[in-house]
């Protein structure tokens, strides 16, 4: 999913590869073997992820709203709870919703084709092709922003934006229709399409597939410089994780004709890391997500459902249950944003340096007979995924503001760890099957997976 930025373990790009002055070209099916299918325990696995995560993003709402309560367990049942909602917040369909959301995604697209922005090309393709990408989606964010500024300082601004908080569920049953929508089109598509297709989606079981996400590049039919994968990465849910934050602002302030220094917090730590995403957009050429990962369900409801609708939860909570931090507290956890701030972005700057052939600190590395090389010092020596250590630091930071009331807005810190830690784990598996033995030295060399001295 998205937000697992820059994921793969250090290495170089300098190997220098001879190729035969006329290549025999590859057949479809050489080009995409079919494999077994192992990733989330297999075709079972997919199936329950793709019906229970929309289960979970509802059940965060349902589960941890102003009429119900968050409470752990649960108060009541659920048949009681939807019973009393009023019809506009917890309705799970509403067309003038779903069409402010299909504004909301058109507008998006629209700031693609028209705004400027540099096309950047992508790795190379087991075909020996390269795509390119179109990289303004930072335009997009500080129009949108401005927009959105403007509008809430109008009067009647800030009950348009608190309208968003109102309608929450059938806002995200649309994203859900917009996701699912996609999904079905890419998978179908890619049958007919002669696209190349992703290894770990090509099994031939539909579940399997289906999640996981058979083409490695979709585009819409006609528009062959839109890949629908990309954009949806770091456009309409990463921006409208913000949009979303700022609505429920806007209904806390409707109700305390202020808003609090726990919602400041939220708004500033996950305001910027959606500004960080954008500014380095380019990175995502390099993750997991982009090189090696279909688009199919996984991908779709991530970008468009799971991210906006879930990483919200801790703004969504302090409108309900606003929280006056203490400024002994405040300060706390600004420094805890701030050391994981430190330590996400130097072990990214370290990447970053040593893959463009860089070394002002002069790290140890060591070769791979693949020619390439790895870093065993600096923050790469202490784990082999620091910047995922920086993560998760930052995820206490955006859900200590909520206090400790009830421990369903630190769900976020929770399931990001599990997710961190599976990535870890995809990613080590694919390093020992391009390295070999190879990799097998590099983890006696740095044997911390993500916490260093801890795992």
């Amino acid at each position: 999913m998205a937000q697992e930025r820059e994921v793969t373990t250090t290495i170089t790009a300098t190997t220098t590869v001879t190729l035969p002055a006329n290549p025999t070209p590859k057949t479809y099916a050489e080009l995409n073997p079919r494999l077994k299918p192992t990733e989330f325990f297999g075709p079972i696995g997919g199936g329950i992820l793709t019906f229970v995560t929309p289960i979970v993003a509802y059940g965060l709402f349902y589960g941890c709203n102003e009429v119900t309560g968050c409470s752990v367990p649960p108060k009541r049942n659920v048949l009681e709870w939807i019973g009393d909602w009023p019809s506009s917040a917890g309705a799970l369909w509403d067309w003038k919703a779903a069409g402010v959301y299909l504004a909301w995604y058109l507008w998006t697209v629209l700031c693609w084709a028209i705004l400027p922005g540099d096309w950047i090309e992508g790795t190379l393709l087991r075909d020996g092709t390269r795509k390119t990408y179109k990289m303004n989606g930072l335009w997009t964010f500080m129009l949108t922003l401005g927009i959105v500024a403007g509008t809430v300082s109008q009067p009647g601004g800030v009950a348009a934006f608190a309208w968003i908080y109102d309608h929450f569920v059938p806002l995200l049953s649309a994203s859900l229709a917009m996701c699912t929508f996609q999904a079905v089109f890419v998978y179908v598509n890619s049958f007919f399409s002669g696209e190349l297709l992703a290894h770990q989606g090509n099994s031939g079981n539909f579940f399997y597939d289906f999640w996981m996400g058979r083409p490695l590049n979709p585009t819409w039919p006609g528009f062959p410089n839109f890949d629908i994968k990309t954009f949806n990465e770091v456009r309409p849910g990463i921006i409208g994780w913000v949009i979303l934050n700022v609505a429920f602002a806007c209904a806390q302030y409707e109700r305390l004709g202020r808003v609090t220094n726990s919602m400041w917090l939220v708004l500033i730590f996950q305001g910027w890391y959606s500004l960080d995403c954008l500014l380095a957009e380019s990175s995502i050429l390099q993750q997991m997500d982009i090189t090696t990962d279909g688009f199919g369900f996984m991908l779709s409801f991530g970008d468009l459902t799971w991210l906006p609708f879930t990483y919200t939860l801790q703004a969504r909570y302090l409108v309900f249950a606003p929280t006056d931090l203490s400024i002994a507290a405040c300060a706390f956890i600004v420094a805890l944003e701030v050391l994981g701030q430190y330590i996400f972005r130097s072990a990214n700057n370290e990447k970053t340096d040593f893959r463009n052939g860089r070394n002002p600190k002069n790290l140890q590395y060591m070769e791979t007979q693949r020619g390439t090389k790895l870093l065993t010092s600096g923050w790469w020596g202490r784990s082999r995924h620091p910047n995922y250590f920086g993560d998760w630091i930052m995820a206490w930071a955006w859900c200590l503001p909520t206090g400790f009331s009830s421990p369903i807005p630190y769900f976020y810190v929770i399931y990001f760890g599990i997710l961190l830690a599976h990535r870890q784990i995809r990613d080590d598996e694919a390093c020992k099957q391009k390295y070999g033995k190879d990799w097998e030295t590099y983890c006696k060399k740095v044997p911390y997976k993500i916490i260093p001295y801890v795992y």
